[in-house]
């Protein structure tokens, strides 16, 4: 090797005995806590969220060294699939307004929420989750899966969400144009609740991004990655990501990389909502 490599056996040697330099140890240790990180993670992780839990722990590390890292041990975040809306707006319900005009921000917790539905495929046939998230934070308040498109799946997320946060009169809710969300028992709901009901314009999945973007995410990573068998599997699975990972564990880009729960706390005791 060394007379193909055209250098000295007495070099070779002596770079061989060479002690590993200061850099190299914390690379070794870095890399360490990035594949710990990473698959504590389930592979979801890519790296501005480990360059955020890294620093979290107290490493003092850039983004670029933390990508370049990931590259040479072929650690990669998984890929985000497409999301494909479920809406039926062609119903004879009353259509509300939107309010929101894809002002996807909220002062504070509980002033606006956001949902959706999308499907969940497993061996048994279709499931389908809806959510309702919290703008402020982008906390996931409440969700169901069911088995079928009937509105009985949004009325229970909705009612999950309101015993989770116990949400004051004024609180706006947006959604699609979904028969879900404009059938009369939804109306009814909102109504007794003085709540304000918000919709998206026909056809336009921009505005309610939010909702759209989280399905994305879950899709990405935990969806696509793993075959369902049945809804007991799904619904473990679905509960495990959202109220344990996503909520308090994931980190977000729009809130500096805390996750959802961290956010309101944080928020909370900086400032009195």
């Amino acid at each position: 090797m060394c007379r193909a490599l055209e250098v000295s056996r007495s070099g070779f040697y002596r770079w061989y005995k060479r002690p590993e330099s200061r850099r190299q140890i914390e690379n070794r240790r870095l890399d360490a806590h990035i594949k710990a990180i990473y698959m504590k993670s389930k592979r979801r992780y890519g790296s501005p969220k480990i360059t955020a839990e890294l620093r979290g722990q107290g490493w003092q590390v850039s983004k670029n060294r933390v990508a370049r890292r990931m590259k040479q041990a072929g650690l990669k975040s998984v890929v985000r699939r497409k999301y494909r809306p479920t809406t039926d707006s062609k119903h004879s319900h009353p259509v509300a307004p939107n309010l929101l005009q894809r002002n996807f921000a909220a002062t504070a917790p509980d002033r606006v929420w956001v949902s959706d539905i999308t499907y969940i495929s497993t061996q048994r046939g279709w499931l389908y989750l809806t959510v309702f998230l919290d703008l402020f934070s982008r906390l996931v308040v409440g969700w169901s899966l069911s088995s079928s498109l009937s509105k009985e799946g949004v009325l229970t997320a909705l009612h999950r969400a309101t015993a989770r946060r116990h949400p004051s009169a004024g609180l706006i809710i947006h959604s699609d144009r979904g028969v879900q969300y404009a059938c009369k028992a939804f109306r009814k709901i909102l109504k007794k609740h003085h709540f304000i009901q918000s919709m998206s314009r026909k056809g336009n999945c921009w505005d309610n991004a939010v909702a759209e973007s989280f399905f994305s995410i879950l899709k990405s990573e935990l969806v696509h990655r793993q075959r369902f068998m049945g809804p007991k599997d799904a619904l473990r699975s679905i509960f495990e990501y959202i109220e344990v990972f996503y909520n308090r564990q994931r980190r977000h880009s729009t809130l500096d990389y805390l996750s959802p729960a961290q956010y309101e706390h944080i928020m909370k005791s900086a400032v009195c909502f």
